[in-house]
């Protein structure tokens, strides 16, 4: 009952939270951090296996209790007819008796061969295992979270530059339009400014789609009504700062070797598979078990008339039909149709097939943290190389802007001057993101994702 009362707060106090996430996400903001952590709470693959640490959990406590001693309590009642043994008189009668019994029952394990330790050990490895994988589970979730994030904001910084242009290519054409009505510029000039309005119109309803998209994207992952519609805060992340850091390959990959929980998992998985082999092992020594039992019986023929020789249910009971009896029981093994042997070669087969997966697995950590890495260092250059040609293209651009409005330069280099510069801005843009990606996806790779680390 208690259990049950358990999950329902559980179940009740969770809907509660995503009830009032969602209630202060109505016409505010959300930040980085909530978002995250609205996404641990509702993902459903995560809260899965936290129920299934549960359960292992309760089977680890059931293993190792095992090792202790068994209590039981035992007891019947009833009515037999026909050849009957009464305890009272020492005679076979053939008649209806009532009967009943009822006795305390201790087993011991003394030796199994030790099959039940290495069990015990089994599913302590298994839990630490699925421990590591609700934690790799909460990396999953944090990495897709920040993904989907940052795709919304760089979105978000794509339709703030593309606004800006077309309130830029507007504000131009009414330029030209006045120099034409003086006759300083050519009607084709207007023509030609009127198509560079109509592409960044393109260019804004563009954005708007991508934008629209990556939200309900995002707003599906973290279970969020998409009607709600918050505004994203963008986290207060220094990129220069983490442009600026060194990292070195070789302790990166140290770092991920006792990090990474998806390693982790996989070695605790080999270690409770061969433990498993083990226990399988012992199925074919003998097992020794201590023994005792402590209770009493009661029966009485029925018509038996009630003379002074008559003894009630109390006296049988609790005084004269009392009883005890301890020992010991050897159970060897000889032939069971081969039922130990085949368990044994599974469990066997299981842990080779581990310690290959455990290998796999080792070579994948290995190659993520090298993509990532490289990927990194390359996305880095591209941020800086982004940065001076955003100062270049805006320098060039004004001074081109000067030539234009002097009439000194022609409508087409002016064009590509703009277009230059906008191109430069959405480089920048998307190499700040991108480089933001690449630091979550190195922090993935390397095992070291936590949400109390997140600003």
């Amino acid at each position: 009952m208690r259990k049950i009362l358990g999950t329902l707060l559980v179940v009740l106090s969770t809907q509660l939270v995503v009830a009032q996430s969602s209630e202060s996400l109505t016409g505010g903001t959300l930040t980085f951090k909530e978002a995250v952590k609205i996404g641990l709470q509702n993902n459903v693959t995560l809260n899965q296996q936290r129920n299934t640490l549960l359960q292992s959990q309760a089977q680890k406590t059931s293993s190792m209790a095992v090792l202790g001693p068994q209590v039981t309590i035992n007891g019947n009642a009833g009515i037999r007819s026909g050849n009957n043994w009464i305890q009272n008189t020492g005679e076979v009668v053939n008649a209806t008796v009532d009967g009943a019994s009822a006795s305390i029952d201790v087993t011991m394990p003394i030796f199994n061969g030790l099959s039940g330790v290495n069990t015990a050990r089994q599913s302590s490895n298994q839990l630490d295992a699925q421990l590591e994988q609700v934690n790799r589970s909460t990396q999953d979730v944090i990495n897709l979270v920040s993904i989907q994030f940052l795709q919304v904001l760089l979105d978000q910084q794509l339709l703030k530059i593309a606004i800006e242009n077309l309130a830029n290519q507007k504000t131009q054409l009414d330029q030209v339009l006045a120099q034409v009505e003086l006759g300083s510029r050519s009607p084709v000039d207007e023509y030609n400014q009127k198509a560079q309005v109509s592409t960044s119109e393109l260019l804004v309803a563009q954005a708007e789609f991508n934008l629209i998209n990556d939200k309900i994207t995002l707003f599906q992952t973290l279970l969020i009504d998409p009607i709600v519609q918050p505004t994203l805060e963008e986290p207060n992340w220094d990129v220069n700062t983490i442009a600026l850091g060194d990292q070195d390959l070789t302790q990166l990959l140290e770092t991920a070797a006792g990090q990474r929980s998806d390693l982790k998992q996989a070695q605790f998985t080999e270690r409770a598979s061969k433990l498993s082999m083990y226990s399988s092992k012992g199925n074919y020594l003998p097992s020794v078990n201590a023994q005792y039992s402590y209770g009493s019986r009661y029966n009485q023929v029925r018509g038996t008339p009630r003379d002074t020789s008559y003894r009630d249910f109390t006296n049988q009971f609790t005084i004269d039909n009392l009883y005890q009896s301890i020992g010991i029981g050897v159970s060897i093994p000889i032939f069971t149709g081969f039922r130990n042997r085949s368990s044994y070669v599974q469990s066997k087969v299981s842990y080779e097939n581990s310690r290959i997966q455990t290998k796999n697995r080792e070579t994948i950590v290995k190659g993520d943290v090298v993509r990532a890495y490289r990927n990194f260092e390359s996305v880095k250059k591209g941020y800086l190389a982004s940065v001076d040609g955003l100062e270049a293209s805006q320098m060039a651009f004004n001074l081109e802007k000067e030539r234009y409005d002097l009439g000194i330069t022609s409508f087409v280099d002016f064009a590509n001057a703009n277009r230059t510069y906008v191109q430069a801005q959405t480089n920048l843009a998307q190499a700040k993101y991108r480089f933001l990606f690449q630091k979550m996806l190195l922090d993935y790779a390397l095992g070291t994702l936590r949400f109390e680390d997140i600003p």
